[in-house]
């Protein structure tokens, strides 16, 4: 065998130990979809009536965790809020504006991104996809599309969404929550499963 074709082998071998490896839940978990702030925003979902799984998808696609992040448009923070609509939610939660530096908090933008993901759902009879859409687009837009295609409350045609920008983002968040959901609706019932493997253990080995 040539020294290339060697080399392919080896390259090929790393590939595939590469791929089992990410492909493991776990490594997904901690790499490609972590759950940053996930007591604070199971926290905030509930209280607010929210798909935690669709929030955390909303964050990652809007900021991917990253505090500081700011948008050429002037959105703030985790899950991108315009300081215009955080004084907006502010007024509506009976508290005063918040400063620029104060939206950037996490327990701040959190807070007022659920409220908002909140919202729009009640205002979009529970549909992600138009609550989606209205996150990035403004709920205007959403309103006057409903209104000249005439879209019904269970409007589930994400290629009908006209902006470019704002199909591709709704797209980008649903695939997110499918994964968060694989990767996530079963954890509790993974770690009760080895606690009780832990505790048979134990048992044999007092036995």
């Amino acid at each position: 065998m040539s020294s290339f074709k060697k080399f392919l082998v080896i390259v090929s071998a790393l590939c595939l130990i590469c791929y089992c490896i990410i492909s493991l839940p776990t490594t997904q978990r901690k790499i490609l979809y972590p759950f940053p702030y996930r007591e604070k925003i199971e926290r905030l979902s509930s209280r607010y009536q929210v798909d935690s799984l669709l929030a955390i998808s909303v964050m990652k696609v809007e900021s991917n965790f990253y505090e500081n992040a700011r948008s050429k448009s002037g959105a703030v923070g985790l899950m991108q809020i315009m300081p215009e609509t955080a004084d907006w939610i502010a007024a509506c939660l009976d508290e005063p504006p918040p400063s620029l530096n104060k939206l950037h908090d996490s327990d701040t933008n959190i807070k007022y991104g659920i409220w908002y993901l909140s919202e729009l759902e009640n205002e979009f009879f529970g549909n992600d996809i138009l609550a989606l859409a209205a996150y990035n687009a403004g709920r205007g837009n959403v309103q006057h599309w409903i209104e000249i295609n005439g879209w019904k409350k269970n409007f589930s045609d994400v290629d009908a969404i006209p902006y470019t920008e704002t199909r591709n983002y709704v797209k980008r968040v649903l695939q997110c929550r499918e994964k968060y959901s694989e990767l996530y609706s079963w954890s509790s019932f993974y770690r009760l499963v080895e606690l009780s493997e832990l505790r048979f253990a134990s048992f044999k080995f007092v036995y």
